[in-house]
């Protein structure tokens, strides 16, 4: 009888295109994958991978397989889903990943209330750009993800996935505290003519959308620095090497020297989780998405102030019960 493991693996090496790729995907070392291969290979009977220079290649029957294990799994995890509908309980594994600041700045509280309030559900957490989480959850790699549209540059969600909105995310200029509009309750981005820039880097979606939302403006980026983490941006413009552009959610506390200033229009990303359609029965998702849109901080808040929001959310279940 075929083993679903060694199926998954195969499976993995097909979909990633070599078995470092794959081991990473599955949390598994290369040679665990190396070795499940070969187990399939002796149970087969066939060669099913073959070395191409530094990588690589699946056999003919290494690719007939792997079409045969891709519907072997699919079907595993609708059966899964079904007997966990039927029981009603939320058990079983669930593996979610999410962008730096929404890791950051909403999945602590978030899962700590998940696991408090089913025990029994076991999460894995991973950080991950959202492209290649939407990869991974139309292929059946991760349960449910967390992403985000900027206002030039909505995520493409592929047909059989399901969104939910969890919050519009509000950015603010930075600037170092001596600058002449660092004690202004709010700005027009147009005064900032003549500044440079800190930004990610060229060729990334954050660095894309400052571009546009400058522009958007009538400003012509001028770019002195490129860092693609927050908390370097915020360094760099401490340091007086420029302002930036920095979401609230997720955002680390701002050191003395520098200043967090509303400006018009008001730059905003929305963030949503996904999921694919056929897994909503699992009960898993649904209570995820429940807690993820209750701790969900409104647009104003900060990173901070997100245990507020379970108080908030337990006192609201205790007045309901």
């Amino acid at each position: 009888m075929l083993d679903l493991h060694r199926l998954k693996a195969l499976h993995a090496v097909a979909v990633y295109g070599s078995v470092g790729a794959a081991a990473e995907a599955l949390m598994v070392t290369p040679s665990a994958i190396s070795q499940q291969i070969a187990k399939l290979e002796r149970e087969m009977g066939a060669t099913l991978i073959e070395r191409s220079g530094r990588g690589v290649k699946l056999t003919d029957a290494a690719g007939l397989l792997a079409e045969h294990a891709e519907r072997i799994l699919a079907l595993v995890e609708t059966a899964e889903a079904d007997f966990e509908a039927l029981r009603g309980t939320v058990v079983g594994r669930l593996t979610m990943a999410a962008f730096p600041t929404a890791a950051r700045g909403l999945l602590p509280f978030a899962l700590k209330e998940l696991r408090q309030r089913h025990p029994e559900l076991d999460i894995v957490l991973y950080e991950r750009e959202p492209e290649r989480q939407v990869r991974e959850v139309a292929r059946g790699e991760l349960d449910l993800a967390l992403v985000q549209d900027w206002m030039n540059r909505p995520m493409a969600i592929p047909d059989g996935l399901s969104r939910a909105t969890l919050l519009d995310d509000v950015a603010d200029v930075i600037m170092s505290a001596d600058h002449p509009l660092a004690d202004r309750r709010e700005i027009d981005l147009a005064d900032l003519h003549g500044e440079r820039w800190v930004s990610s880097s060229p060729g990334t979606v954050c660095h894309d959308w400052l571009v546009f939302t400058l522009r958007t403006a009538g400003l012509e980026p001028d770019f002195s620095c490129m860092a693609d983490e927050y908390p370097t941006q915020i360094a760099l413009v401490a340091a007086g090497h420029g302002c930036a552009i920095v979401p609230r959610l997720g955002r680390d506390f701002l050191p003395p020297d520098v200043r967090a200033v509303p400006v018009r229009p008001r730059p905003t990303r929305r963030i949503f989780a996904i999921w694919r359609t056929d897994a909503a029965r699992r009960p898993a998702i649904r209570a995820a998405v429940e807690v993820l849109r209750e701790m969900s901080p409104s647009p104003g808040v900060v990173r901070a102030d997100a245990r507020d929001a379970v108080t908030a959310s337990r006192a609201a279940r205790q007045a309901h019960q």
